[in-house]
């Protein structure tokens, strides 16, 4: 990629990062997902070279880069068949929101430990009934004057109160504590506004049940109950009436992180595809030199280079302090990479043939693996009503 749209820096990181990953590859990650593991190694030889936390603040323990970096890092992980899934979670979502509205206390507590690899955070905001619809949130916060828990550096006010569920929150068996989205109501008005809450693992009231997935992963699913969980004052991070500014500070970030592990996925596929039609001899010549089998691979290749210049434009933006224009380009980064992914699997999966759906070639699982970007963290339908109504300025029928 020329250096006019992406920096010798950031090149060089590409360079180093893509070195990691090919140490451990993609057949170290589906042997853990087979075992039921974690990629602990890769995690610790990540955080160890500072990748983990390159986007957090220096003077906590982190590079001082931003979410342009962090992609970069999860986009050649994944190039190189290992990405890290909770790399979205842990230093982009959580990690971001403390560093920019948590308070002195909270940055001490979790961002050394975020950017060092010792200390991970899941995110939950989905809901059965909302799904990720802030506005539908049913988990509710609320204060209990009465409440004696404290943590140091707690503001007053009394202890926080959850109650509700989640559903498809990633790596809570593994997170030392959950962010989690509830609605706290607005004195003035009575409406529901979004608030976030550090929910340690074992804090009472706080249970987990694993989803049953066919998607094999390191990182399980899981279904969280909060039953009357009580929290500190200080468990609430930023400002209470900040409500959606706060909330979308983690959710942009979690879609340019996420169109950065769909681009890394169909690159690593598209690799395989193109290794393999360059070397197999059907008739004379390799199958590569036959335009049905290298136009939808140049088409492919195509549409995830233009997906990696929106996720750049969409880092840029967000970096820059520009949160209005980043939500725009985050869901457009996502959609474009999203279907980029599915169809480079996909094509990538139909020029091996037979050989595409054996785990020797190690593909087959991505066709289920590259649905999880037209999905989550938001679905592609709900990125066109965005698009719709916010640029497009057309009248919603919701």
């Amino acid at each position: 990629m020329s250096s006019v749209i992406e920096s010798a820096e950031h090149q060089a990181l590409r360079t180093a990062v893509a070195a990691l990953g090919q140490k451990y590859g993609r057949e170290y990650l589906a042997r853990i997902a087979r075992e039921g593991g974690h990629p602990d190694e890769l995690w610790a030889d990540a955080a160890k070279l500072g990748y983990l936390g390159v986007n957090l603040p220096e003077e906590y323990g982190g590079g001082g880069g931003g979410i342009a970096e962090l992609s970069i890092v999860l986009e050649e992980l994944g190039a190189a068949g290992c990405p890290l899934l909770m790399m979205v979670v842990s230093p982009a979502i959580c990690g971001t929101v403390i560093a920019r509205f948590g308070t002195e206390a909270q940055k001490q507590a979790w961002l050394p430990g975020l950017a060092d690899g010792t200390r991970t955070m899941a995110f939950g905001i989905t809901e059965p009934d909302a799904g990720s619809n802030s506005h539908r949130i049913t988990t509710t916060a609320r204060r209990d004057g009465g409440g004696t828990s404290r943590s140091s550096g707690a503001e007053s006010g009394g202890d926080w109160i959850l109650t509700g569920r989640k559903v498809f929150i990633s790596g809570v068996d593994i997170a030392d504590a959950t962010l989690v989205v509830g609605r706290t109501e607005d004195a003035r008005s009575g409406r529901l506004k979004p608030c976030l809450f550090i929910v340690p693992r074992d804090t009472p009231g706080f249970t987990r049940s694993v989803i049953d997935m066919e998607l094999q992963a390191a990182e399980k699913q899981f279904e969280l109950v909060l039953d009357e969980v009580r929290l500190p004052a200080g468990a609430l991070v930023g400002d209470e009436d900040a409500g959606l500014l706060q909330l979308f500070a983690g959710l942009n970030p979690e879609r340019i992180m996420t169109a950065a592990f769909a681009i890394g996925m169909g690159r690593y596929a598209l690799t395989k595809a193109v290794d393999y039609a360059r070397t197999r001899q059907v008739w004379k010549e390799p199958i590569g030199t036959h335009q049905a089998i290298a136009h939808p691979l140049a088409a492919a290749h195509i549409e995830l280079e233009l997906a990696r210049l929106m996720m750049q434009k969409a880092a840029h933006l967000y970096d820059a302090g520009d949160d209005m224009g980043a939500g725009e380009a985050a869901n457009m980064a996502k959609y474009a990479a999203g279907e980029a992914c599915v169809r480079a699997v996909d094509q990538s999966v139909h020029t091996l043939g037979g050989n595409g759906l054996t785990r020797e070639y190690g593909l087959a699982g991505l066709i289920t693996a590259s649905r999880v970007a037209r999905i989550a963290p938001v679905s592609r339908e709900m990125i066109l009503n965005f698009v719709s109504h916010q640029t497009l300025g057309l009248p919603k029928s919701y």
